[in-house]
């Protein structure tokens, strides 16, 4: 090979390496990241132990799915609320109140766990406690991200978050599956405890970030307010809309179980649940390239079009390693569309509407996967794991191309022409970050 041609290779893989500045240079993201990374780790711990406490003391699959009922109503809640406060209240004092929150929530699992005869209802209550403080820190964690780093290096982070969080969801669960069953549940709410514990340590250490200049009493009216703020953004909307459609078309979880059968590998069940996390991994460490592309709705559009496509192809593929395969180019593609749709975001959201859209952020993609599940488990029913999955991939596609259609603003968004990305960069040259 030609020096020439080694120069190429090496300069594309510079290119594409995950950017790092953002750790680099801002020591409260590197803070944040960190007490997120250590929070989540002890969360995976937890939420490996409450479905198998559930099980031990019911034995009831319908009792374990309610798990998940329990939570789904406070995380609607409290989502939104937490978007609405976020926008009104100190966000890194919002940020420490939640996460004490959920080590108190935890404390109660672990005590209840070391009773001679464990509550199932404690299992409930407490799900559902943990789902409400999770949603209340979430937004203003993300608006305090935007706060402490650059705006053009706001891909880059959302990059490096999506990387720890992919890295703890493969890893996280097969320790917390051999801890929980060697040791038992109160060992893997100890080790959660202890995770939230450290996390504060972190936290506390994070510099006060102003409230926003114009702060807005957290009301249900301003909750409407950033709805219809929203609503007036196509190019939000797009972002909202295009991941919704993708996921509840496309994501199809509940269906692994029944595909292991079909492609005669039960044994490969973590694999499949597996294969997204690793693309998406592989995704965030080539992501370098992501932050020289100005053209975020159309890659959103490209993104969640390839989602779609290499849902359909694992749908026909023979044997497990083939479906890993395109599962795992799927988990890639939805991590690059993440990526861009959290840069529109962030580079265009005035800061005071910035925690109630965030709030909205997390409904999208929270109820996609949920409603794709109940999509997947209906079509499985009338034709079988393989054709809801294949079924599932063309929809996606299908719902993609129509919302770029009648989204043209969304489809031809410019980082470098749109009036609010350059509203927002002109406010921020006139108040410097907090880096």
């Amino acid at each position: 090979m030609s020096e020439r041609s080694d120069r190429s290779l090496l300069a594309l893989a510079r290119r594409m390496r995950v950017d790092v500045s953002p750790l680099r240079e801002s020591r409260d993201f590197r803070l944040l990241l960190g007490s997120g990374m250590i929070t989540l780790v002890g969360t995976v711990f937890t939420m490996v132990a409450v479905p198998y406490q559930v099980k031990q003391l019911t034995g009831s699959p319908v009792a374990v799915g309610l798990v998940s009922l329990a939570e789904f109503v406070p995380m609607v809640v409290c989502g939104l609320w937490g978007g609405a406060i976020a926008d009104a209240l100190d966000r890194r004092k919002i940020v420490i109140y939640s996460e004490v929150g959920l080590c108190v929530t935890t404390a109660i699992l672990l005590v209840n766990a070391l009773l001679p005869e464990p509550r199932v209802w404690v299992l409930y209550v407490a799900g559902a406690l943990s789902a409400g403080f999770g949603s209340v820190r979430g937004p203003s964690e993300q608006a305090m991200v935007n706060r402490v780093l650059k705006l053009d290096q706001m891909t880059a982070a959302f990059a490096l978050q999506g990387l720890v969080r992919n890295s703890a969801i493969i890893v996280g669960p097969a320790v917390g599956g051999v801890v929980v069953i060697s040791l038992g549940p109160a060992a893997s709410y100890g080790v959660d405890v202890v995770s939230f514990l450290i996390s504060l340590a972190l936290l506390v250490r994070v510099r006060p970030v102003p409230r926003p200049e114009e702060a807005t009493p957290a009301s249900l009216r301003s909750l409407v307010e950033g709805v219809r703020y929203a609503g007036k953004r196509p190019d939000l909307m797009g972002t909202y809309l295009v991941d919704i459609a993708a996921m509840a078309f496309a994501s199809s979880n509940a269906l692994f179980p029944f595909l292991a059968d079909d492609l005669g590998a039960p044994q490969a069940l973590g694999l499949l649940y597996a294969a997204g996390g690793v693309g998406s991994v592989i995704a965030s460490l080539t992501s370098g390239w992501t932050s020289h592309v100005r053209r975020h709705g159309l890659a959103v559009i490209v993104s969640a079009t390839l989602w779609g496509v290499s849902v359909a192809i694992a749908a026909l593929m023979p044997n497990v390693w083939l479906v890993f395969l395109f599962l795992a180019v799927a988990g890639g593609a939805d991590m690059v569309s993440g990526l861009f749709r959290g840069t529109i975001w962030n580079q265009t959201i005035p800061d005071e509407y910035r925690g109630r859209l965030a709030g909205i952020e997390l409904l999208s993609y929270s109820t996609g996967p949920m409603l794709g599940d109940v999509r997947a488990g209906l079509m499985a029913g009338w034709g079988g794991a393989r054709f809801s999955l294949g079924a599932g991939g063309l929809l996606c596609m299908g719902a993609v191309a129509l919302m770029a259609a009648v989204l043209p603003r969304f489809r031809s968004y410019d980082a470098r022409t749109d009036e609010y990305a350059l509203a927002e960069r002109a406010r921020r040259a006139e108040q410097p970050s907090t880096a």
